[in-house]
């Protein structure tokens, strides 16, 4: 017996892991050797393509493909229709799955709705992508990304919340009061 739920409408190809407590809704397909950590949460017609990884406590919004490349780690948030890439310059006529571009999505990322990720970038650790935006590049950890092509407008928390930094650096998480510290550009939680 399974011990996560697939709704009936959905399919799970061979050699899939599938972590405890995930659940996969409506019309969804797990293509072939997918890891699947534990306690995910897969919409309505969501596709993970052959060999995609996710880590645990990952939560998937409706009508998002994982293309091969992807590599998700824990609570890493996907919106509504965002948008994988796994190919620079795709042809329909020249077969390019040997050129696959890796990309990640650092541990409790949040990815908004209708958001583009460019393939073979890195996007960093509790980073915010807007809603809309077109990510081009590397994203540094905690940054705040919005616009086309993406461009970083401040910080924000492990909770989600902007953060603004004093004179030494310092910013506090308004909603957790966890401190930060802003130096040469990297934002560390202290």
């Amino acid at each position: 017996m399974n011990n996560y739920f697939k709704h009936e409408s959905s399919y799970i190809d061979d050699g899939c892991k599938i972590g405890e407590g995930t659940t996969i809704w409506h019309f969804s397909h797990i293509m072939s050797n997918c890891i699947i950590g534990k306690n995910c949460n897969i919409g309505q017609n969501v596709v993970i393509s052959p060999k995609v990884r996710l880590g645990d406590n990952v939560k998937i919004q409706n009508n998002v493909s994982v293309y091969t490349g992807v590599i998700c780690e824990d609570d890493v948030f996907l919106g509504p229709s965002m948008v994988f890439t796994n190919v620079i310059n795709p042809r329909s006529h020249v077969s390019r799955k040997n050129e696959y571009k890796q990309t990640i999505v650092r541990k409790g990322a949040s990815i908004g709705a209708n958001a583009t990720i460019v393939c073979g970038n890195e996007i960093g650790q509790y980073a915010l992508i807007g809603a809309g935006s077109v990510v081009t590049r590397n994203v540094k950890p905690y940054a705040l990304m919005v616009g086309n092509p993406a461009r970083q407008i401040g910080w924000v928390s492990e909770y989600g919340n902007k953060l603004v930094f004093d004179a030494n650096g310092i910013a506090h998480c308004p909603f957790t009061k966890q401190s930060y510290c802003l130096k040469n550009g990297i934002v560390e939680k202290l």
